[in-house]
């Protein structure tokens, strides 16, 4: 399929229907339950852009490779994302505990029961800047963590099981 082909809600994708983000090769990788995130264009590639808070595991992932995995799966599978946000990939083997099946694509890991898989390979990242932040959203998020490192890749390839 072409990327031209596709047809995304990016406004509603993140946030309704949450999604996995995952990092590293398929023999040593992490994911992560996410609900932001963006699609878009910069420097005329289509793009996705995910944000990490250094205090995640999956934030040395992102940093030691040049690929990302951003899986989104229809509503039955909440439970099993739910579990993939509650525990982290550095005390339990998440793929196990959450009953998704990882799948080798290209020495990356996407998972059999997502219906939208989207490959990027990775073209920037920078901090949020604390200062820049409106004040209710430093105390929301920020008060005791340091701000997310925003993540932009560029797409790559996208697996459509919708």
């Amino acid at each position: 399929m072409k990327l031209s082909d596709i047809n995304i809600d990016a406004f509603n994708l993140f946030h309704d229907h949450w999604a996995l983000l995952t990092a590293g090769s398929f023999v040593s990788h992490n994911s992560m339950t996410i609900s932001w995130g963006e699609m878009g264009t910069l420097w005329n590639k289509k793009v996705v852009t995910v944000f990490v808070k250094p205090c995640r595991y999956t934030y040395q992932f992102m940093e030691e490779n040049e690929y990302f995995v951003v899986s989104f799966f229809e509503e039955k599978y909440r439970d099993s994302l739910s579990k993939m946000g509650s525990v982290s990939g550095e005390d339990i083997n998440k793929d196990e505990f959450s009953n998704l099946t990882p799948h080798n694509h290209n020495s990356l890991t996407i998972y059999k029961e997502a219906s939208l898989t989207i490959i990027c390979k990775k073209i920037y990242h920078n901090d949020l800047d604390i200062k820049q932040i409106p004040e209710e959203e430093k105390v929301l998020h920020y008060s005791h963590q340091a701000p997310h490192r925003m993540y932009i890749g560029e797409v790559m390839e996208i697996i459509d099981r919708r």
